[in-house]
């Protein structure tokens, strides 16, 4: 049994901040969507639930609420199509499931699992990852249920304007407590259970006006998404960027070889390795030793924490 206190933490974008146009109402909304998330998982957590399905579990509820950018709610590609990234790592096993360019699977989270459990393989693509996932029962949805009035009207405006791809949703008719044009819309999820073992999950929606498959960090391994016994990993920010420094990895390869804190590798990829190939986001990260720490070089992230025993805590600001 785990001497530390079971733990998770959860993340639902960065990017940046527009104090100056946040109303207190709004703010408050995402914040008590994030605590109630972290209620759910500590709720798991509590039961003694592995890490593994309270990070899935999460990460599931992140993609049924559309104030986030995975599941319902998710951006458009430059076709007005939807296409669903995710990704899931059990630490002390490496076992691990990834999935890209979904269209029909509800959640996609939840087929990255039935890939590292049932197919023999790590990650499936397209079609037929959405075939495998119907082929295990999960739910599937006509693709338009993915959309919103709010993400459509988002996607015909980056294109009036130039058609270059942003990164997540401007903001102009979905007011946040983030600028939505430079936010960046990744969601995720990271524990440690009672029995001291890690996971990590992460799902996207991708770039708003991006090219049809185009696919970023969010289901690579070790890029957007990486657990093994010493660290589990989530991240969101520019996909290129994190694939590029293979930053979920980076983290725990110092920590393992150079013998870092958690905080001081993470401190190390998100504020030095990342800014120079040009990436932008944050992290979100766990230890087997129950530490905890949640970078960002951004000017805000949607995050939060829960200990076992304690409040749960959600921050979008510095």
């Amino acid at each position: 049994m785990n001497t530390k206190p079971a733990m998770l933490a959860i993340h639902g974008g960065a990017g940046t901040i527009l104090r100056q146009t946040t109303s207190l109402e709004t703010e408050q909304a995402y914040l008590q969507a994030l605590r109630d998330i972290l209620r759910a998982g500590e709720v798991l957590l509590a039961q003694g639930a592995t890490a593994l399905d309270v990070v899935q579990a999460c990460v599931c509820l992140l993609e049924e609420n559309e104030r986030f950018n995975a599941g319902r709610g998710a951006v458009y590609t430059a076709a007005a199509t939807h296409e669903l990234d995710a990704s899931i790592m059990e630490g002390h096993t490496r076992r691990a499931g990834a999935v890209a360019g979904l269209r029909t699977t509800r959640n996609p989270v939840r087929a990255a699992r039935a890939v590292m459990e049932f197919s023999g393989h790590v990650m499936l693509i397209g079609p037929a990852a959405d075939a495998f996932a119907m082929a295990q029962g999960l739910e599937q949805v006509a693709p338009d249920w993915f959309g919103t009035p709010q993400r459509l009207a988002q996607l015909r405006r980056v294109q009036g304007e130039g058609g270059a791809a942003i990164l997540d949703h401007d903001g102009a008719q979905c007011p946040a407590p983030l600028d939505e044009r430079q936010k960046f819309g990744t969601v995720g999820a990271v524990a440690l259970d009672a029995h001291g073992r890690l996971a990590a999950a992460t799902s996207t929606g991708g770039m708003t006006n991006k090219k049809p498959g185009r696919v970023g960090d969010s289901p690579i391994l070790g890029a957007g998404c990486y657990a093994d016994d010493t660290v589990a990993i989530s991240c969101t920010g520019t996909g290129e960027a994190f694939m590029r420094s293979v930053a979920a990895h980076e983290v725990s390869a110092q920590m393992r070889y150079l013998g870092r804190s958690l905080e001081a590798a993470c401190e190390d990829v998100v504020g030095e390795r990342l800014p120079a190939v040009g990436g932008q986001g944050g992290l979100i990260a766990v230890s087997h030793k129950g530490e905890l720490c949640l970078p960002f070089n951004t000017e805000g992230m949607y995050r939060g924490w829960v200990r076992l025993g304690e409040a749960a805590q959600a921050r979008i600001f510095r």
